[in-house]
């Protein structure tokens, strides 16, 4: 299998909550909702970075749509890694996060690996782990 990995989608509750915090919470880029013609095709894409987009689509609709049962979340089940360039911006991604209604569950501090990270839930519970990590920087920007 060759890596193509493009979107990555996230199982939500409320679709219009979920975008609020994402698009006016955390700044993400995404033109709303879309496909609310279509019974279970309520989504809203969200640019990330290189052609990797976020999806938001509500659980109910991930469960149609995959054929599994409707399931209990676990905010233990994966996390998504935010790398950013410097212990500072990690502490600015996770004051705008908390202001826009995350739940910090770890706050931002040193790690035993020489890096510096937080983590913070969304409104749905989703795991987020905002990090600068010396070893694995990311693309500057053009």
């Amino acid at each position: 299998m060759k890596p193509r990995i493009s979107v990555i989608t996230l199982g939500v509750d409320n679709l219009e909550n979920a975008v609020r915090f994402y698009r006016d919470g955390l700044g993400l880029p995404t033109a709303g909702i879309v496909g609310k013609e279509f019974e279970y095709g309520a989504v809203a894409f969200f640019d990330l970075s290189a052609g990797l987009k976020l999806a938001l689509w509500p659980r109910q609709s991930l469960a149609h749509d995959s054929g599994l049962p409707l399931q209990r979340q676990s905010a233990t089940a994966f996390s998504i890694g935010h790398n950013v360039m410097s212990k500072a911006e990690v502490d600015a991604v996770m004051v705008q996060a908390e202001h826009a209604g995350a739940n910090i569950v770890k706050p931002a501090a040193v790690t035993f690996w020489g890096g510096y990270a937080g983590y913070f839930q969304d409104l749905d519970g989703h795991l987020w782990e905002v990090v600068w990590n010396p070893q694995l920087l990311p693309e500057q920007d053009a």
